[in-house]
């Protein structure tokens, strides 16, 4: 493997704890990871950067997909999955989701999320873009997220056998373990040993709990479950908290990341002003599943005859088509009409949306909605096989900061929480099987060489209105060259006030996130430019038709020592592998 000798600047560590995995992030993919691990008797560290619960999975209003419907089957799960991926998805990754989904979903449950059901207790499924099948279960209506995380948090902290306990007792010999947690703690660096092996992470505590400032973790296992990086642009339905850590981090290590150009945006997002910015609140899918109509400001239903169907057509269609016909008629909005859908309706199936729109003084019962795309899900990310398994031996990656395949040029709705779910069993599953965790690690010592500098924190805001103006919804090889030359000016400056006169910004919260946003920016930004075609959730307004000759393939990026950018493209649609298993020991 290639190692950069990248990391972000900070202070030497201060404390360090021993673990057999530790896990970065707290949504359902880190807490399924930790909860497996920790089942297989591994001393387990969940690290994540707020509250347990505060995570992209808490926000997730629509559900989880799977063949668990009377009539439904994997294969036609398999067969939607590949019609929204738009020609990129992996098979092999997309047909272990769907078969391995239906029973993941059970384990879940059996862990204690409840799940909306009918009155003769049989799951209450619903359909969602894309889907020809109810196969979406929700629970609390549109709280799904909520539920899945409630669910897992409990289970977590019931798995916890205190800390002196939890940090004392090692993994194997099929002893519980016990599973440890750190809240309010941004993940700074990857540690290696001298064989480029994953030896566990620092990171920053943010002033509460035992520990307290910069520390470690050693551990010969690092799963990254950090989510996405919807911060990058000015609006997003993401949390605050997601500015593409992990990513970051992986690109740090060494790690290949991939088809980044593939950024999702939501159909409909309330919106709120063109001004507006940071998280913006979610109108599900679900709601067009239930049979909510998009209409202009003339109540003319425009998806009508773009796709056989119509409003719940895959996102990436439904989104060029709001934004077609806001062109069309120069207005910086359309509608979602639910009108017919009555009081009860709202308040039993979409409570949460129904309090989100009235708290913004919109009443869905009584008029239609104002909705807008805006930044919603990566598809790319920290490139995987299988078994969750980087180009970095002992670092693993899952849900939305991974790209395993399953989701191709754009995300079928709904499988983000199922993908999340099945590749963290099998993540856990590998590191028990191979005995990785056996192995102790040995960091190397902190490189002398000069750290990667940090940007000031408003730099967020420039990098932010950035890529909001140049590589949204609409791009072209002239917005993504303005936006490729505002991201290097910005990296530039920051270089170059550090090689000539060592100066930097403050370590600190801000500053590190900022450099992080930077980061993914720029490797977005390099692989919009290189794909000169439209497919799924990128466009290019330049090069409006799919081009399957040319770019049936993927784009893949990692990070030259120097600190610029390797960009390549794969022969073919299959992913190259990653390290053979016999590196990982």
């Amino acid at each position: 493997m290639t190692t950069t000798g990248i990391r972000l600047h900070a202070p030497a560590p201060g404390w360090s704890i021993d673990a057999d995995v530790v896990v970065v992030g707290s949504g359902v993919a880190g807490l399924t990871a930790a909860l497996r691990c920790e089942a297989a008797g591994l001393a387990t560290v969940v690290v994540t950067k707020a509250r347990l619960d505060d995570g992209s999975t808490r926000w997730a209003q629509g559900g989880i997909a799977a063949a668990l419907g009377e009539g439904d089957t994997p294969e036609q799960h398999f067969d939607d999955t590949l019609v929204a991926g738009a020609g990129l998805c992996d098979e092999e990754a997309v047909r272990i989701l769907v078969t391995e989904g239906p029973d993941a979903v059970r384990r879940l449950i059996a862990t204690g999320a409840q799940f909306d059901e009918s009155t003769d207790g049989v799951l209450e499924l619903t359909r969602e873009g894309g889907h020809h099948r109810r196969r979406i279960a929700h629970a609390g209506g549109d709280a799904t997220g909520a539920e899945i995380s409630r669910a897992l948090v409990e289970a977590v902290r019931a798995s916890g056998r205190g800390e002196r306990e939890a940090l004392s007792v090692r993994g194997g010999g099929g002893r519980r373990a016990g599973l440890r947690t750190i809240e309010n703690a941004l993940v700074l660096d990857l540690l290696t040993d001298a064989q480029g092996r994953t030896a566990g992470v620092t990171l920053h505590v943010m002033g509460e709990g035992q520990h307290d400032g910069v520390g470690a973790v050693h551990a010969p296992a690092v799963v990254l479950a950090t989510g996405g990086m919807g911060q990058v642009f000015s609006a997003t339905t993401n949390p605050a908290v997601s500015t593409g850590d992990g990513v970051a981090l992986a690109l740090r290590a060494g790690a290949e990341v991939s088809d980044l150009e593939f950024v999702q945006f939501h159909p409909t997002v309330l919106f709120l002003g063109p001004d507006a910015e940071g998280q913006q609140p979610l109108v599900s899918e679900a709601v067009r599943g239930e049979g909510a109509h998009l209409v202009d400001a003339d109540g003319v239903r425009f998806m009508l005859g773009q796709h056989e169907l119509a409003e719940l057509a895959p996102r990436d269609i439904v989104a060029k088509g709001i934004m077609r016909r806001m062109r069309e008629n120069d207005a910086e909005h359309m509608y979602l009409d639910a009108r017919h859908f009555g009081a009860e309706m709202w308040e039993r199936r979409f409570p949460t949306i129904l309090a989100a729109c009235r708290a913004h003084g919109i009443d869905p019962v009584t008029r239609p909605v104002p909705v807008a795309p805006a930044a919603h899900y990566a598809s790319g990310g920290v490139r995987t096989d299988s078994h969750g398994r980087t180009t970095v031996p002992g670092l693993y990656a899952c849900g939305e900061v991974a790209c395993t395949g399953v989701h191709g040029a754009n995300r079928l709705a709904s499988n983000s929480l199922l993908e999340g779910l099945v590749y963290a069993e099998r993540i856990a599953a590998d590191i028990a099987s191979t005995g990785l965790h056996a192995r102790v690690p040995q960091p190397l010592p902190t490189a002398e060489r000069p750290a990667h500098p940090l940007l000031p924190p408003e730099a967020r805001f420039t990098i932010q209105r950035t890529m909001s103006r140049g590589a949204g919804v609409l791009r072209s090889e002239a917005s993504l060259a303005e936006a490729a030359d505002r991201l290097d000016r910005l990296h530039a400056d920051a270089r170059d006030a550090l090689d000539e006169n060592g100066k930097t910004a403050e370590p600190g919260v801000d500053t590190w996130e900022a450099t992080n946003l930077l980061c993914v920016a720029r490797v977005l930004v390099a692989a919009a430019r290189q794909r000169e075609e439209t497919r799924g959730c990128h466009w290019r307004e330049d090069r409006p038709e799919r081009d399957d000759t040319a770019w049936r393939r993927h784009i893949v990026v990692r990070l030259n020592p120097d600190r610029s950018l390797a960009v390549r493209t794969t022969d073919t649609t299959d992913f190259p592998p990653t390290l053979p298993q016999a590196q990982e020991q």
